[in-house]
């Protein structure tokens, strides 16, 4: 019984730091549309106290609550229950524009629900403090892991240049990568981290600290800056469902690839994988709203010049 509460600790812990997560984004959003098209945007949100209070919501409070949920359900369950912040991302988007939600967007709620519901009925969750993460096989499969990751994006990123018709949505699925990369590799760090404060850790955990702890660093900043690029176009409209799509499906290769996880009942399966269908699904569903915020900017400036 106790174990099952923790779960739904993790579970909860999960949620909460994804609605913090969209509460930044939206206000973030807001303020990258008052400045767009003005030189130096990003130094001028830098300056902006929403925008600022929105990242800390997203780096550092809903981060927190992130990390809390490792340490409870690990790393492949967490991205899709944090899903569910994009109810608020809808949500606080309506208020924005000042419209009602429509059909789509009900049916998109109404199944990103039933998606987050689906995984936490998996019950597909990764032990790791009981994970040797100094192990060599685990170290090998987190090399590979991490390195198609980077290789797809440095691809993506090469490609937006040479065609500026996808750059919106190709910056999107980079940054997607990014945070996949940040919400694999809080795993091996949550797991030596005791070891590294209490002055008894080893060498190869030092290096493992320090090499996590610069992948995190630098991949939310690239994951950060590309959508925060993406959001200056208007050539997307569900720019943050579409980065969506790898934080969802990569979770499947860090549970079954990486930690050799297989679920102990069939069922396990079925939730799991049709939970993050539906979540993706419901993702596009509710990402037409996202691009009614893409000109919440171009209508502010219409509405100062009359």
């Amino acid at each position: 019984m106790a174990n099952i509460w923790l779960y739904l600790l993790g579970v909860s812990l999960a949620i909460i730091s994804g609605v913090l997560n969209n509460i930044g984004t939206v206000m973030q959003k807001k303020v990258i549309n008052r400045f767009r098209g003005e030189p130096d945007y990003m130094k001028k949100a830098l300056k902006n106290g929403m925008w600022l209070f929105g990242l800390v919501l997203q780096i550092i409070i809903g981060s927190a609550f992130f990390m809390a949920a490792q340490l409870f359900i690990g790393p492949a369950l967490i991205p899709g229950l944090m899903a569910a912040g994009l109810i608020v991302l809808v949500i606080g988007s309506v208020k924005l524009v000042g419209e009602s939600l429509n059909k789509s967007e009900i049916i998109g709620i109404a199944i990103m629900i039933l998606g987050v519901f689906l995984l936490g009925l998996s019950e597909t969750s990764v032990d790791i403090a009981g994970t040797d993460v100094m192990e060599t096989g685990y170290l090998i499969r987190t090399s590979v892991f991490s390195g198609v990751i980077i290789i797809l994006a440095v691809t993506l990123y090469i490609w937006q240049w040479k065609d500026s018709r996808w750059r919106a949505i190709l910056l999107s699925i980079v940054s997607g990568f990014q945070f996949a990369l940040t919400n694999y590799w809080i795993s091996p760090l949550m797991a030596i981290i005791e070891d590294v404060f209490t002055g008894n850790a080893r060498l190869g955990q030092i290096i493992l600290f320090i090499i996590s702890s610069i992948i995190l660093v630098v991949a939310n900043i690239i994951g950060i800056g590309t959508l925060q690029k993406a959001f200056t176009t208007s050539q997307a409209s569900n720019l943050v469902p579409i980065q969506q799509v790898p934080i969802q499906i990569l979770p499947l290769a860090v549970y079954f690839y990486v930690f050799l996880e297989t679920p102990s009942k069939i069922s396990s399966y079925i939730f799991m994988i049709t939970g993050v269908i539906a979540i993706i699904i419901s993702s596009f569903l509710l990402g037409k709203r996202q691009a009614q915020v893409e000109e919440i900017g171009k209508a502010e400036e219409i509405k100062s010049e009359n």
